[in-house]
C-alpha cells in the first residue's frame, strides 16, 4: 500500500470510528432527552424539537459538501471530527450531545468527499472502524474504554495524531487522479442499513451472546475474527451463472443472511451464534459492492438517504422496546426490523458483479495481524476471577439501575458498582438492565457489573433479548431459571438462582412489576405461582407499589416478610433517588431471620439501593 493511500486509509478509518462512537453516544443522550420530555416534563417540547432538527441536519451534511477541492474538505472535516471526538469522553450529557452532533456532521461531509475522490478506501475504512470499535468495547467489558474519564489524555493525543495524519494525506495525494467509481442510492441505503446492524446487534459481541445464549467470552473473539475476514486478500463471494450455490448470483447470500438472523433470534446456543456470525460475515462482504462504476455523481443524495434510513431503523427498533408508551403494534417487532435492515444491507450483492479494487493488507502479514488481534481479544474478553462467598450471613439488595444512568442521565456504572460494594451485598436483584442497546451506549449492564464486582450474573431478558432484569451473587450457584411474566403492557420477567449458603440452598428471585395496578396483579400472581412454596427464599425488585397497596398485602399473604417491619427498622423511601417520595423497592424474605435493613443514600441511579442482612435459621 503506497504511503499516500496508507495515510488516507488511516485517516478514513479514524473518522469512521469516531462516527460510529458518536452515533452511539448521540442516541444514548437523546434517549434521556426524550424521556425527560415525555415522562418527567423537565425538558420542553420546543427544546426536543430543536434538537431533533439538529439531529437530522447533522446526518444530511453530505448534501451540502462541495464537489470541488475534495482534498481540502477531507482534511478539514477529518480535523473537525478528531477535535470534536475529544469532548465525547467527557461524561456530561449536554457536552456529549453537541459534540456528537458535530462529529456526525463532520463525518458526513468527510464521507461525501472521500466517496467522490477515493471511494475504494471507504469500505476498508468502515470495516476497520467496526473492528476497532469492538476492540475498545471488549477492552472495557462492553463499556467503550475511550468513553471513560481516564481516557481523556489519550484521546487528546489521538486527536492530534489524526490531525497530523490528515495533513500528511493532504500533502501526499496531490498528484493522484480521481477514481472513476462511486456510490449510488442503492449503495447508500446498504451503508445506512449496515451501520444500523453493526451499532445495534451484529457488531456487539454482548448482544450476540444474549441472543444466542452463548458465553460472551466465546462470542467476542469469534465475532472479531469474522469482522476481520473481509480484509483478507482474495476473499470474495463467488457469483455468476451455473447451478451450484456459489454460482447463483447474490440472492442465495441474501437469503442465507436473513436465515442466520432468524436462527440467531431463537436462542439455540451454538446454532444461533453460528447463524448470527454468518449474517455478520455476509453483510460485511457485501459492503465493497456498494462501490460501483460512476454514472453520475449522486454521492450526497446517496449518503443522505442512507443516513436517514439509519435514523428510521433506529427509531423503529426503539418502538419495539417502548411499544407500551408509543406504538403498541411494534410489540415483538425487533427481529423484523433487523431482517429488513439485513435485506437492505445485502442489496448491493444482487447487482451484476463488480469487484472494486478495495485496498487490503499485504498478504505477507495479514493473517498474522488478524490472528494477533483475535488473540488479544481472547485475553480482553476473558473473565476476571470471582470473589465468591461460601457461608452466611446473607446480604441481599435490590437496585433499579436505570439502564446504568443516574437521574441527570450521566452514565454512572462505576458509581453504581461502588454503591453495591458499599452495601456489602452478596445477592443483588437488578431492574431496568440493558444488554446491548444503542440507547445505553451498547453496554451489557449485568455483565459489566458482575465483572467489576467479581460476582456471577443471571440475566432475564424481557424485551427483544436486550433489556430486562438480572441477579448478581457471590454464593455458588446450583441452578438458574428465567421466565417471562404475563404482561399486557410492558413485558417483564422473573429471574431465579438457587445458591448454596454453606450446604444449604437459598432461592433468590428478582422481578420488576408494571406501572398499572391490574398489570401488577397479573404479573405478581404469575410470579408467586412460579416461586411456589420455596423456602428459604428472598424476592427483590421494583414493585411499583407502596406498602398500602394490594401488591404489598398479596406478597405478605404468600408468607414473605418485610425485613424493615419485622426488624423494626426505619422504612426509608426509595424513589426517586433525589428527594424520594415513595417506597416501591423491596427485598422480601421467607424462612429467614432478619438482622438488618437499610436504604443507601447513593444517587448513582434514579432509585436508591435497598439492602437487608439475613440469616438462615
Amino acid at each position: 500500500m503506497y504511503p499516500s493511500r496508507l495515510f488516507r486509509t488511516l485517516e478514513a478509518a479514524a473518522v469512521s470510528l469516531f462516527f460510529v462512537q458518536a452515533a452511539r453516544v448521540l442516541f444514548s443522550v437523546l434517549f434521556g432527552v426524550i424521556y425527560d420530555t415525555i415522562f418527567s416534563a423537565t425538558v420542553a417540547f420546543s427544546t426536543l424539537g430543536f434538537i431533533m432538527l439538529c439531529l437530522i441536519a447533522a446526518f444530511l451534511t453530505s448534501l451540502v459538501t462541495p464537489r470541488r477541492r475534495p482534498r481540502f474538505w477531507l482534511f478539514a472535516t477529518a480535523v473537525v471530527a478528531a477535535l470534536a471526538r475529544v469532548f465525547l469522553t467527557l461524561n456530561q450529557p449536554p457536552v456529549r450531545l453537541w459534540s456528537s452532533l458535530l462529529v456526525v456532521a463532520a463525518a458526513g461531509g468527510y464521507f461525501a468527499a472521500l466517496l467522490r475522490w477515493r471511494p475504494r478506501i471507504f469500505p476498508t475504512a468502515l470495516l476497520l472502524a467496526f473492528a476497532a470499535d469492538q476492540f475498545l468495547r471488549t477492552a472495557g467489558d462492553t463499556y467503550d474504554v475511550s468513553l471513560r474519564a481516564g481516557w481523556l489524555p489519550v484521546q487528546v493525543v489521538l486527536g492530534l495524531l489524526i490531525g497530523w495524519v490528515a495533513w500528511l494525506a493532504f500533502l501526499h495525494n496531490q498528484a493522484e487522479p480521481r477514481e472513476e467509481e462511486g456510490i449510488g442510492v442503492m449503495g447508500g441505503l446498504a451503508v445506512g442499513a449496515l451501520l444500523f446492524l453493526e451499532t445495534s446487534l451484529l457488531g456487539l459481541p454482548n448482544a450476540l451472546a444474549r441472543w444466542s445464549r452463548v458465553d460472551y467470552t466465546v462470542v467476542a473473539p469469534l465475532l472479531m475474527g469474522v469482522t476481520l475476514l473481509p480484509h483478507m486478500p482474495g476473499l470474495h463471494l463467488p457469483r455468476g451463472g451455473g447451478a451450484r450455490l456459489g454460482q447463483l448470483g447474490g440472492l442465495p447470500y441474501l437469503l442465507i443472511a436473513l436465515l442466520g438472523l432468524v436462527i440467531g433470534a431463537g436462542g439455540g446456543g451454538a446454532s444461533s451464534v453460528l447463524g448470527l456470525l454468518v449474517t455478520q460475515f455476509l453483510v460485511l462482504m457485501a459492503l465493497p459492492d456498494t462501490i460501483a462504476p460512476r454514472r453520475s455523481d449522486r454521492t450526497g443524495i446517496a449518503l443522505a438517504v442512507g443516513f436517514l434510513l439509519f435514523l428510521v431503523l433506529n427509531f423503529a427498533l426503539a418502538f419495539a422496546f417502548t411499544y407500551p408508551y408509543t406504538i403498541p403494534a411494534f410489540r415483538g417487532m425487533g427481529l423484523y426490523v433487523f431482517v429488513v435492515a439485513a435485506a437492505i444491507a445485502c442489496l448491493s450483492i444482487l447487482r451484476p458483479v463488480h469487484l472494486a479494487q478495495v485496498p487490503k493488507l499485504e498478504s505477507s502479514w495479514h493473517w498474522l495481524s488478524a490472528a494477533l488481534v483475535v488473540l488479544v481479544t481472547v485475553f480482553l474478553a476473558w473473565p476476571p476471577s470471582l470473589d465468591l462467598q461460601e457461608t452466611g450471613p446473607v446480604c441481599v439488595a435490590t437496585y433499579n439501575m436505570h439502564y446504568g444512568y443516574n437521574t441527570v442521565w450521566q452514565l454512572s456504572l462505576e458509581e453504581q458498582a461502588r454503591t453495591i460494594e458499599e452495601s456489602g451485598a452478596d445477592i443483588v436483584t437488578l431492574q431496568e438492565v440493558d444488554a446491548g442497546r444503542i440507547t445505553s451506549y451498547g453496554v451489557d449492564n449485568a455483565l459489566w457489573l458482575a465483572r467489576r464486582l467479581g460476582m456471577q450474573e443471571v440475566y432475564g431478558p424481557a424485551l427483544e433479548g436486550l433489556s430486562g432484569i438480572a441477579l448478581l451473587t457471590r454464593f455458588p450457584i446450583a441452578e438458574t431459571d428465567t421466565q417471562l411474566l404475563v404482561s399486557h403492557l410492558e413485558q417483564t420477567a422473573i429471574v431465579h438462582a438457587r445458591v448454596m449458603v454453606g450446604i444449604r440452598p437459598l432461592d433468590a428471585y428478582g422481578v420488576w412489576l408494571g406501572l398499572e395496578p391490574q398489570e401488577r396483579e397479573r404479573q405478581l400472581n404469575h410470579a408467586l405461582s412460579i416461586i411456589g412454596d420455596a423456602t428459604p427464599a428472598v424476592l427483590g425488585g421494583d414493585f411499583n407499589a407502596t406498602p398500602d397497596s394490594p401488591t404489598y398485602a398479596r406478597i405478605q399473604a404468600a408468607g414473605f416478610d418485610d425485613p424493615f417491619v419485622v426488624g423494626g427498622f426505619d422504612p426509608s423511601l426509595t424513589s426517586p433517588a433525589i428527594g424520594p417520595a415513595e417506597r416501591i423497592d423491596f427485598v422480601w424474605a421467607r424462612g429467614l431471620e432478619v438482622q438488618d435493613a437499610r436504604v443507601l443514600g447513593s444517587l448513582a441511579s434514579d432509585h436508591r439501593l435497598v439492602v437487608t442482612e439475613l440469616i438462615l435459621p
